[in-house]
């Protein structure tokens, strides 16, 4: 098993940090109810851009036919634009997910790490 991946740099985090850690606590509050971590523990959230007058998130599943998909990007979505307060879109990014994407500690519970 490789070692785990640093999270990736929202490009947020150079023109709006303020706004990080409001969106890192938001997305914690979507859980994958399947594998029961939520979103930022999976790794799953892969960028965020804020413009002038929209938000965009990248996000990818930890598989590629998740059948809970359309719920987690549509409940990171407005948890986002709650926070954001401006109108945000979603992407399911086409990178594959692997266990390294977990925050450190995490996957010790399925025996990973």
């Amino acid at each position: 098993m490789s070692p785990l991946r640093p999270r990736p740099v929202w490009q947020l985090e150079s023109t709006r940090p303020d706004l990080h850690q409001p969106l890192d606590d938001a997305f914690r509050q979507v859980m994958d109810p399947e594998i029961g971590l939520n979103i930022m523990e999976l790794g799953l959230i892969r960028d965020v851009q804020v413009e002038a007058e929209t938000a965009h998130i990248v996000m990818v599943m930890t598989t590629p036919f998740c059948p809970y998909a359309p719920a987690l990007l549509e409940s990171a979505r407005s948890k986002a634009e709650a926070v954001i307060k401006l109108p945000t879109t979603i992407e399911m990014g086409m990178e594959m997910w692997d266990p390294t994407y977990m925050e450190e500690g995490v996957g010790s519970d399925w025996g990973l790490f």
